[in-house]
């Protein structure tokens, strides 16, 4: 396993047509290669946006087609790339986060396992697994937007050897409830005063098309103690870049949990192979 591992977060709007999402991501795939860094994580549904509205009617061909372009533009530059989007199954929608690798191969996908908010509730349904995958033989983990207040999706993970949380994220609101979230810090809270692992985090910005709804910016990548490394502002679209000092994320909580109390010990054990078990699962 590498020593370090440089990531990019990219900052974007998460309510624009699934055309300008497009043109948007593939600029910042190479904005990151340019920068030097292994990993570009985009926000949560950044290829379709977040906004239902506009979601709901979206040709699915096209969106299979913007994902192949992603694919595609990955491989040219040579990094990683973590991209969201909305899509129809035979059951209503999934929320789908996507770990593409250099080559321009999808190698593992995940599906956000609690919904947020009343359009999402109405068209979507929760994902059946967690996440477990390695980018260049580091252990890693991925949650979505509220499954970060659930802290059993990384923590497990973590316990099953993940160093790096990438959090996607879409904490669009109304615009009194993101003037909170900003002042509070309760859009996203670092995870790893409770784990000891990295936390990187790609949130977006700006209004819906009706004006009354807003998000809260503030994407970051933090070290294992809680520590900024880098931060997003309030409203720009922006990409933030940090190398993760992997030495760092020594998963100390995490191994602690583990073991006491005693009791719990082969519980943990038990849900950590589970975990396993079901990580390539497609959702589906």
């Amino acid at each position: 396993m590498a020593g370090t591992l440089q990531v990019s977060c990219v900052q974007m709007h998460w309510a624009r047509s699934m055309e300008f999402n497009l043109q948007r991501t593939l600029h910042y795939i190479r904005s990151a290669a340019e920068a030097g860094s292994q990993v570009a994580l985009f926000p949560e549904a950044n290829l379709t946006s977040y906004y239902f509205p506009y979601v709901v009617e979206l040709d699915q061909a096209k969106v299979a087609e913007s994902l192949r372009q992603t694919c595609a533009a990955a491989r040219d530059a040579g990094i990683w790339v973590i991209v969201g989007a909305i899509e129809r199954t035979k059951d209503r929608f999934l929320n789908i986060a996507h770990i593409i690798n250099r080559d321009g191969d999808i190698v593992h996908q995940y599906a956000k396992v609690h919904m947020a908010g009343r359009d999402e509730l109405r068209y979507c349904r929760g994902g059946d697994k967690l996440s477990l995958f390695e980018i260049d033989g580091v252990p890693c983990t991925l949650v979505i937007c509220r499954d970060g207040r659930h802290p059993e999706l990384y923590r497990i993970p973590a316990m099953a050897g993940a160093k790096v949380l990438f959090h996607p994220s879409c904490s669009s609101d109304e615009i009194e409830a993101v003037c909170w979230k900003r002042t509070s810090g309760r859009a996203q809270q670092p995870v790893g005063p409770n784990s000891k692992i990295f936390h990187c985090v790609a949130n977006t910005v700006g209004e819906s098309p009706d004006g009354k709804q807003t998000s809260s910016g503030s994407s970051f990548i933090r070290e294992p103690n809680g520590i900024p490394l880098a931060e997003a502002g309030f409203y720009q679209e922006e990409m933030i870049t940090a190398v993760l000092d992997l030495s760092r994320a020594d998963r100390s909580y995490i191994t602690d949990s583990m073991r006491n109390p005693p009791f719990l010990s082969k519980h943990w054990q038990a849900m950590v192979e589970e975990a396993i078990t079901r990580k390539d699962l497609k959702p589906e």
